[in-house]
């Protein structure tokens, strides 16, 4: 059963870091290609940042750029997103999502930047 668990997030102060990983399980990681996605209510999901699979690749959305890192270890199967200098329009539910014969949602975690 392919689970994606995500942590890490919660209420920061505008500019500070936040660290959110994916714990990955039921397939095999290093195949898949993964990205972050955020959401806040009454708009669509969208991507933040991708990563393939081997790592040696990346993408971010314009809004992030510079101050996001996305990252992934296959040998824990996690999938980390970096996420410096927030603002609050970063606020939103971050999904992590995995592509590989089949795509994968997880569950979401919250991250609210606030003073």
């Amino acid at each position: 059963q392919v689970q994606l668990v995500e942590s890490g997030g919660g209420l920061v102060q505008p500019g500070g870091s936040l660290r959110l990983s994916c714990a990955a399980s039921g397939f095999t990681f290093s195949t898949a290609v993964m990205s972050w996605y955020r959401q806040v209510p009454g708009k669509e999901r969208k991507l933040v940042a991708l990563i393939t699979s081997a790592g040696g690749g990346t993408n971010y959305a314009d809004d992030v750029k510079g101050r996001f890192t996305i990252s992934r270890d296959n040998a824990k199967n996690t999938v980390y997103l970096q996420m410096n200098s927030l603002k609050p329009e970063d606020t939103a539910v971050y999904y992590c999502y995995a592509v590989f014969s089949k795509a994968y949602w997880g569950q979401g975690t919250q991250v609210t930047v606030s003073s």
